[in-house]
């Protein structure tokens, strides 16, 4: 038991999870985590153990979304939850369920287990997937006042799932009469270093450009967030008074995949060989789209900027997004490492 106190991370094998565990180390808490099957343990402890030495202050609980078994266990004694654990898709699933049911559930759970245990603070990864304005606006900038609008006909499964597990933790938090309060941390698109070849989907946007799998730039843009600022905007979230019952966007810069395919190519040398100069009319991405699920998600954004406004994590928290560059290519550097260490 460290004097910082304990806190239980969900989906510790994650993406953001593992980043949120290095910080929580880092700044000397008590870390549990849970993870579907204990068989990940050995994995998440080398993959983490690269960046922190945990000693006695981390555990593993096996616990999953769409079950009950494990979660009062792994929850009693913390004092704070952070809940990242969720579903996630590129592609459209073939039942928009086997996306929200989990999410939705799966929040239901753990929030449930939190407020049970009397935990100080539940902290809750949602997504800008579910502060997004409604499909076809060309150019936006949307902050935490925004909600995704699930009449929308054209939002995907990822948005409503993400939407529907945001608005099921406020729900439980106004039926509940304890002094446990939430706070809510809205990434958008999460690059930065990878820690093994176990990462998240969002890393494929600097992947697919580093092995040549995109034949060529697409009309596509997004809001870059590093993985590294937002574990921190998790912990702020976590610890700061001011931050109870509030949403937080975690988001940086906006860029072009032109863009970023340039900040490759300016800065990596040999190993941005195979990135592509080229730009894809938009015509040929909506025809590959028929035949590719995972084109076929991102192909009603050709051509939209949407932006998201993280001016109240850094005027309340103090929380700063790095350069965009540093996170691109700090992801980049790592995908060549993990690639070259597996082939090794």
């Amino acid at each position: 038991m460290s004097a910082q106190g304990t806190v239980l991370v969900t989906g510790g094998s994650g993406y953001i999870g593992s980043w949120c565990v290095i910080g929580l180390l880092q700044q000397g808490y008590t870390v549990r985590t849970t993870v579907r099957s204990l068989a990940r343990e050995a994995a998440v402890r080398a993959a983490i153990g690269k960046m922190v030495d945990p000693q006695d202050r981390l555990s593993f609980h096996a616990a999953e979304l769409t079950a009950d078994a494990g979660w009062d266990a792994a929850m009693d004694g913390c004092d704070y939850l952070l809940h990242v654990a969720s579903p996630i898709a590129l592609g459209q699933p073939k039942s928009a369920d086997e996306l929200i049911v989990p999410a939705r559930d799966g929040t239901r759970r753990a929030v449930g287990a939190a407020l049970k245990a009397g935990v100080k603070r539940i902290v809750l990864t949602s997504s800008v997937a579910a502060a997004s304005p409604r499909s076809g606006i060309r150019e936006s900038a949307s902050d935490e006042t925004v909600w995704t609008d699930l009449h929308d006909p054209r939002v995907n499964a990822y948005s409503r799932s993400k939407t529907l597990a945001e608005r099921a933790a406020w729900d439980l938090m106004a039926a509940s009469p304890g002094t446990t309060t939430l706070a809510t941390v809205n990434p958008s698109v999460v690059l930065g270093p990878v820690l093994s070849r176990d990462f998240s989907d969002s890393v494929q946007v600097v992947q697919r450009l580093l092995t040549g799998r995109v034949p060529g730039l697409p009309r596509l843009g997004f809001s870059f967030v590093d993985v590294r600022d937002v574990a921190d905007l998790h912990i702020r979230a976590m610890i700061a008074p001011e931050a109870a019952g509030q949403r937080f966007i975690c988001a940086g810069d906006f860029a072009w995949m032109e863009e970023v395919a340039s900040m490759l190519r300016a800065r990596l040398g040999q190993a941005a060989g195979k990135v592509p100069t080229r730009k894809v009319p938009d015509l040929v991405l909506r025809l590959v789209a028929l035949f590719d699920k995972e084109v076929a998600a991102v192909a009603p954004r050709l051509g939209e900027k949407r932006t998201f406004v993280s001016a109240k994590a850094q005027k309340l928290l103090g929380w700063r997004p790095r350069p965009l560059e540093e996170t691109v290519l700090d992801c980049a550097r790592s995908l060549i490492e993990v690639e070259r260490s597996s082939a090794g």
